[in-house]
Parts: C-alpha cells; sequence; structure tokens
C-alpha cells in the first residue's frame, strides 16, 4: 500500500514540488474562504438564522469548486500536457480521471 506522500511528485518526477503558475491568486482564493469561514463560525456562535448561516456554507463550497477548477486546468495544461509530450500520458490521464472522480465529474 503507498502513502499520500509516496504518490506526491511534480510533473517531472522531480519529487513533491510543482510550480503553480497562478499561485497568487490561489493563495488569495484560500484567504478569502479562511475568512469566510471564521464568520461562518461567529455566525454559528452567535446563533445567527440557519439560512443566513447556509448561504454562507454555499458560497464557501463555490469559492473551493472555483479553485479545485483552476487547479485543475492548470494541471492538464501543464502536467498532463507534458506527461504526453514525454510518453507519460497514460499514467498521467488515468490519475486525472482518478481525481475528476473525487469531485464528481466524471462516470465509475
Amino acid at each position: 500500500m503507498t502513502s499520500s506522500a509516496d504518490k506526491r511528485r511534480s510533473c517531472h518526477g522531480e519529487g513533491p514540488k510543482v510550480v503553480q503558475p497562478h499561485k497568487t491568486e490561489l493563495l488569495t482564493r484560500l484567504n478569502r474562504v479562511a475568512g469566510q469561514l471564521r464568520g461562518i463560525t461567529k455566525m454559528i456562535e452567535e446563533d445567527r438564522y440557519c439560512v443566513e448561516v447556509l448561504t454562507q456554507v454555499s458560497a464557501v463550497k463555490s469559492a473551493l469548486d472555483a479553485l479545485a477548477l483552476q487547479l485543475l486546468e492548470d494541471h492538464a495544461q501543464g502536467c498532463v500536457r507534458n506527461a504526453l509530450r514525454s510518453g507519460r500520458g497514460e499514467k498521467e490521464i488515468a490519475e486525472l480521471l482518478e481525481v475528476l472522480r473525487q469531485f464528481g465529474m466524471t462516470a465509475k
């Protein structure tokens, strides 16, 4: 059995680091989500109306979905494209499909 650390690698097989082409934007989104989560925590502590809390939860989910889509696009445009060019495409495509399944984006 392989651990998640064993599965981590760069697009070039050199280790777990990958340069994210949209790093600044991704970090900005994550910081915004972190703020929204703190807001939801405060809303619950203050016994705010359920629908208001659920609206904020929905906004967080949407923000995380947008982040995931950006990462998936970058992965396809970078890692998968590079793998196809170097003859490792089948493995990379299989991995991409596995990730898409985790997001419910493909049939099983």
